[in-house]
């Protein structure tokens, strides 16, 4: 299982249809990875098991990796199609793509489906947003990204 039991988290949006992904592709003016709406039918985002993943430069989190708490789904409060565009006026972030998790710094860092590469209708790659608003690509697509993540206890770190 990718996300935590918590199903009564904020971050849970409701079940996801075919009109909800139309409209939110639509809001967002790009195509939504397949890996991505396929996470979504089992359940709408949320609080991630797996936190952790490697990279190869420093990040305000750790030497050797990233850490990001929440995948955003569609839809609901916390809905990539309400709050991408505004999370990427507020904190600056470079207009790549879309925001699509929350960090445990919660906005002076994130990650995105970075479309700046490929165009906005095909799939996208994912890239981490660091404090000084750099964008560097840490996975080539959302799979990648999801199957990437690992434990945080690899790091040391006491809990995901």
């Amino acid at each position: 299982m990718i996300f935590d039991n918590d199903d009564d988290s904020i971050y849970v949006g409701p079940p996801v249809d075919g009109e909800m992904i139309r409209q939110a592709q639509e809001a967002l003016g790009v195509r939504l990875p397949a890996s991505y709406l396929d996470l979504l039918q089992v359940q709408n985002g949320g609080i991630l098991r797996n936190r952790c993943f490697p990279t190869i430069f420093p990040t305000s989190w750790a030497s050797d990796h990233m850490c990001v708490d929440v995948i955003l789904g569609i839809g609901g409060e916390w809905g990539i199609d309400l709050v991408s565009s505004r999370l990427i006026a507020e904190w600056e972030y470079p207009e790549i793509g879309v925001v699509l998790g929350i960090t445990p710094s919660a906005g002076s860092d994130t990650i995105m489906l970075d479309y700046s590469e490929f165009g906005t209708q095909n799939d996208p790659s994912v890239s981490y947003v660091d404090e000084d608003r750099v964008s560097r690509r840490i996975a080539g697509s959302f799979a990648e990204f999801i199957n990437g993540l690992v434990s945080c206890r690899e790091y040391g770190e006491e809990a995901d």
